[in-house]
């Protein structure tokens, strides 16, 4: 038996944000990030929609990037003084992902992070408040995920927190708020949603309710995501629901080790973060490549390829035209071809080469491995990683 869940409602369109107004309720707690939902208005808005539904409205704001335990445990306290009945947290990816963590520790307060860590071990939540997520950003889908990433900086890990209890109750998808987004946000997101799309397809969890959906993505993202970065709103609408569409998919189908990998170097490293978006970008050519050895995720990747209309007479031409198409989409957003690269070289490679063997063990025992198609061994998983950080060829 396999399951499928997704929120009991989803508003979707422009100015769908106003679907706020007919939450019932007492108290709302609104989470945000740095400020950019109320630099553009946003947040003022929704402050008035849930106070002309007749709540009482608390802010818990400045959730940084890739939020921390120590937020969420922040947040939480605040709520446990407020007492929501909802939670509504809008923004990017981070926000609500430190929401739906906070929502935990909310509703029960003796739970250790070091429970939640474990996949699919969260307490029965809605005992004391329901969630609402509002994305600003196209590329998460946290807004119809089971899943959340908090960082332990004192460990240097992205924990993937995964329970179907953290799917939000409702999602307002409204375009409106990703118009916002810069265009290097906009590539990092967006590639994060075809990494999503692409992993759930050949996901060894994969079914016959999330390939329609992975596809349908992958094909909205390969058409509309340049010209989303280039400013065309139209297409940043069009990629608003791409995302989304992917987070459906993947939520139920799960991930791989372009996840894997991306979680567990995020944070590693001293010279600075490597965001996710980007990290899966640069990930993702080499893990097809890797994963393609097994003949059903070969079979699968020709699909896609096919699909997009590439050329090839083989599986392994068409699994090579894939790898080059989305080599070619990385350099048309500007997004570097592998982590020597990044943002000019912030990350040490003798840093890199000495965490090496550490950061291949925890990215294979992260939680997005188990459903890749292909398992890595600790030389393949070292092998791996060395090929992105130096854009090196694999062949194993």
């Amino acid at each position: 038996m396999a399951r499928f869940t997704l929120p009991r409602d989803l508003y979707h369109g422009k100015g769908s944000l106003a679907e706020l107004k007919n939450l019932t309720g007492k108290k709302a707690i609104i989470v945000v990030g740095g400020g950019s939902m109320k630099r553009f208005g946003f947040l003022d808005k929704a402050i008035n929609y849930l106070k002309e539904a007749g709540m009482e409205v608390s802010l818990f704001e400045n959730v940084e990037p890739d939020p921390s335990v120590e937020t969420v445990m922040k947040g939480a306290a605040v709520m446990r003084e407020f007492e929501p009945d909802w939670i509504v947290s809008m923004g990017g990816g981070s926000p609500i992902d430190a929401a739906k963590a906070m929502w935990a520790f909310y509703e029960y307060p003796n739970t250790t992070f070091e429970d939640l860590i474990i996949p699919f071990n969260f307490p029965t939540l809605r005992t004391k408040a329901k969630f609402c997520a509002i994305p600003s950003t196209s590329g998460t889908a946290t807004e119809v995920t089971a899943f959340s990433v908090i960082t332990d900086y004192h460990k240097g890990i992205k924990y993937p927190l995964a329970d179907f209890n953290i799917t939000p109750d409702v999602a307002i998808v409204d375009p409106d708020l990703a118009e916002t987004m810069p265009a290097k946000l906009t590539a990092h997101t967006g590639m994060d949603a075809m990494t999503h799309a692409v992993e759930a397809y050949v996901s060894t969890l994969h079914c016959d309710y999330t390939d329609p959906l992975a596809m349908h993505a992958i094909r909205m993202t390969h058409e509309y995501l340049k010209a989303s970065y280039d400013g065309n709103m139209d297409a940043r609408d069009k990629m608003h629901n791409a995302q989304c569409l992917a987070g459906m998919a993947f939520s139920n189908a799960l991930l791989g080790i372009v996840h894997s990998m991306a979680h567990k170097t995020g944070a590693a490293y001293s010279g600075g973060h490597i965001v996710h978006g980007c990290a899966n970008a640069m990930y993702l050519p080499n893990v097809i490549k890797f994963n393609s050895k097994n003949e059903e995720a070969a079979k699968r990747y020709a699909e896609i390829a096919t699909v997009l209309s590439l050329k090839g007479n083989t599986t392994t031409e068409l699994v090579d035209a894939l790898i080059e198409e989305l080599n070619q989409m990385n350099r048309s957003l500007n997004i570097p071809s592998c982590i020597k690269e990044y943002e000019d070289g912030i990350i040490d490679e003798k840093e890199f080469l000495e965490k090496l063997p550490e950061v291949a063990a925890n990215a294979i025992s992260d939680a997005c491995t188990g459903s890749n198609p292909r398992i890595p061994t600790q030389e393949e998983m070292e092998k791996l990683l060395k090929a992105c950080f130096y854009n090196e060829e694999i062949n194993f």
